[in-house]
């Protein structure tokens, strides 16, 4: 299991990193898509949608179940990764590389509350 140290996590296990730009990718982590297996759809929120940190945003769903995604801050969707859409696959190949959608975040602050790589793993580990 995989926990790159350049990324935050949350407790509903995505993850999330600060772009170049001032935006902020999210996806799930390398536990989640472990947990859920095969993955084979993914619902994401709509560009232009509102997120509140914690609250659920959209939906991954495997061979086996389905699981929202929660967003990581608060914000507003601003980019989905098609390919991702088209091929969901992909979070199950490369979890850390294949994030579900792009977002603008009202408050940078809340970031202080996510996850380093070492504090999450030792939720997943628990």
């Amino acid at each position: 299991m995989k926990f790159p140290d350049h990324l935050l996590y949350t407790n509903e296990h995505m993850w999330t990193q600060a772009q170049p730009d001032g935006s902020w990718l999210a996806g799930i982590s390398d536990y989640a898509q472990d947990m859920l297996g095969d993955v084979v759809f993914v619902d994401p929120p709509k560009v232009g949608t509102a997120i509140s940190a914690g609250k659920p945003c959209g939906l991954v769903e495997s061979v086996k179940t389905g699981s929202d995604l929660h967003a990581p801050l608060d914000g507003k969707v601003i980019e989905i990764n098609e390919s991702v859409l088209q091929s969901p696959e992909n979070l199950n190949d490369k979890p850390y590389t294949h994030w579900i959608f792009k977002f603008e975040t009202s408050d940078a602050t809340q970031a202080s509350t996510l996850l380093s790589a070492t504090a999450y793993k030792a939720l997943v580990d628990a």
